[in-house]
């Protein structure tokens, strides 16, 4: 009987073909996974810039004193007059969501009384939140307010925010006018 202490060359060149097999399976099925997992990345970014402009859209009604207009002329439009949420730390801001016409994208404009469109001398920060914007509606009755928001070729997004009460017309105090003195009178002097 031979006593064999070695792999003959036949042996080694088998393994080293199986070992080069399972390595191109390995490596395919690491660059499938990165390929994924930069589709899933893309994904979860967008899908966290369109979470994000819902929080500050949501955050910009809950915090406001309830006067919500909107408007459907040239471009749909919200704007709320006072709102205690600022992304740029003013105490009380005017904010509008807008959907442009001429590229569909929905901006945010915050300021202190502008109107709109905005002048060259009003001071104003405009964001631009989304882009390619199909719908975007707001229903306000009694204390709730339901937004409705999609865009081309993707899923709508809509939430419901409840307590928003509509702001109730604001009464214009009748100012009373100062009671003028009673000019003297034989009948009203007092006589000593």
């Amino acid at each position: 009987m031979n006593n064999r202490k070695a792999f003959t060359l036949l042996e080694v060149l088998i393994s080293i073909g199986l070992m080069g097999i399972v390595l191109v399976a390995l490596f395919s099925t690491v660059d499938t996974m990165q390929d994924s997992n930069r589709h899933l990345l893309k994904h979860l970014e967008k899908s966290k810039k369109i979470s994000k402009a819902t929080k500050v859209l949501f955050l910009d009604i809950m915090a406001s004193d309830a006067n919500l207009t909107l408007k459907k002329d040239e471009f749909s439009r919200l704007c709320i007059e006072e709102t205690t949420h600022s992304l740029y730390a003013l105490s009380i801001a005017k904010v509008c969501w807008l959907v442009l016409k001429k590229d569909k994208a929905l901006i945010r404009v915050e300021g202190n009384n502008y109107n709109l469109p905005t002048k060259d001398e009003e001071k104003v920060e405009i964001d631009i939140i989304m882009k390619d914007i199909e719908i975007f509606d707001i229903y306000h009755e009694k204390d709730k307010v339901l937004v409705l928001i999609k865009q081309h070729k993707k899923e709508p997004i809509s939430f419901m925010l409840q307590g928003i009460l509509k702001a109730k017309a604001k009464k214009v105090k009748n100012v009373k006018k100062p009671i003028k003195p009673k000019k003297p009178t034989a009948s009203n002097i007092i006589k000593p």
